[in-house]
This record gives structure tokens, C-alpha cells and sequence, in this order.
């Protein structure tokens, strides 16, 4: 495993984050590690590309948003 940027012998913590001298806080706006997502997404402009009614399938063209077996709502 590496371990670089002011990384010592813990893996999963952050390691240095602010300045040593001037400054010496954590800035504002500083990407920092957490949570992405758990809200609702829309997206547009993708395209149908096949319907199969009696297997209750829908063939998509494009990215959809979300884990396998996740529910996906389609609006016109």
C-alpha cells in the first residue's frame, strides 16, 4: 500500500492537511473525504432504444445513476 502527502502508518485517515506556518487551519473549501450522493438524480437526453413489455425490460442508451436493483423512474 502507499502511504504519501504527510502519511505516517494510518491508511484510512487523512494525513496533513493545513499549512505549517502561515495559516496553520484548514482552509476553506478543502477537498476533504465523505459522502457523494443519496439524493434523488435526474438525468436528461438519454435514449429508449428497445421496450420489452413481457419481460418488463427497458433497453437505455447512456449512463444511468445508481446501484444494481435500484428502482429508475422514467418521465416523459
Amino acid at each position: 500500500m502507499q502511504q504519501t502527502h504527510g502519511q505516517h502508518n494510518r491508511l484510512r485517515a487523512p494525513g496533513s492537511l493545513g499549512n505549517s506556518s502561515f495559516a496553520a487551519k484548514v482552509m476553506k473549501g478543502m477537498r476533504m473525504a465523505g459522502q457523494m450522493g443519496n439524493k434523488r438524480v435526474k438525468v436528461r437526453r438519454l435514449q429508449v432504444l428497445k421496450v420489452f413489455p413481457d419481460q418488463n425490460i427497458i433497453l437505455v442508451k447512456g449512463a444511468v445513476p445508481g446501484h444494481k436493483g435500484a428502482y429508475v423512474v422514467i418521465e416523459k
